[in-house]
């Protein structure tokens, strides 16, 4: 391919970031022997191959399943008539009774 049809199927954009993130992923992507640049492309054509992000993007917030046991554990937790522990030792105990 000539260099006149190579600069005809490539565009050039500029994107904002962190100064610091930058140089961080400069440094991490120079150590796998490819730059910024190539790092950006191989990122967008991943998306494109995953129809999206090529990796899970979500809020770190539990499930119903799991706020429903951290809200039992926290009803434990407060509730007088419920036996409590001072180790594990006197649990086991218990449960071997």
């Amino acid at each position: 391919m000539s260099a006149a049809t190579k600069e005809s199927t490539t565009t050039t954009f500029s994107v904002r970031m962190d100064k610091d993130i930058k140089s961080q992923c400069e440094t991490m992507y120079g150590e796998l022997g490819i730059n910024l640049t190539t790092a950006i492309n191989v990122f967008l054509r991943q998306s494109l191959r995953a129809g999206g992000f090529p990796f899970d993007v979500r809020l770190d917030k539990p499930n119903q399943e799991t706020i429903a046991a951290m809200m039992e554990a926290n009803s434990l937790a407060h509730n007088p008539s419920i036996k409590k522990y001072s180790d594990v030792e006197e649990a086991l105990a218990e449960l071997k009774r």
